[in-house]
């Protein structure tokens, strides 16, 4: 009986000795798991960060092409005015070169006219 008490006795001690060490082994995989989930939430933490930069740089890009853009269709549509003013100026520069033309014409004749005339009254 004794024997079987020392025997009992061990076992008790062994079994408290393995329920121990599985206690020390459970609360340093416990710690080691908050410290993973720190590290994870941490990267979480700044992804997000990262992730909102980038959104908040994606909507200023944004308005800054729709700026662009509209400054580009002003601009258009001021280089259709200013091609229209440049063709009605070729327009009327083309009648005033077809009336500076008729003019140098009709200058021409009147000096004929003018220096035959002349001619005319040096004879007599």
């Amino acid at each position: 009986v004794a024997m079987e008490t020392v025997s009992l006795e061990h076992q008790i001690q062994s079994v408290q000795r393995h329920i121990a060490f599985l206690k020390k082994e459970q609360m340093e995989l416990l710690h080691d798991l908050h410290l993973e989930i720190l590290r994870l939430q941490k990267h979480c933490s700044e992804l997000t960060h990262d992730l909102e930069m980038k959104e908040l740089e994606a909507r200023q890009q944004d308005v800054l092409d729709r700026e662009l853009e509209e400054k580009c269709r002003a601009m258009e549509a001021q280089l259709q005015e200013k091609e229209k003013d440049n063709l009605e100026l070729r327009k009327e520069l083309q009648h005033k070169e077809t009336l500076v033309a008729a003019l140098r014409s009709s200058l021409r004749s009147k000096e004929r006219r003018f220096l035959e005339e002349l001619k005319r009254r040096s004879h007599r």
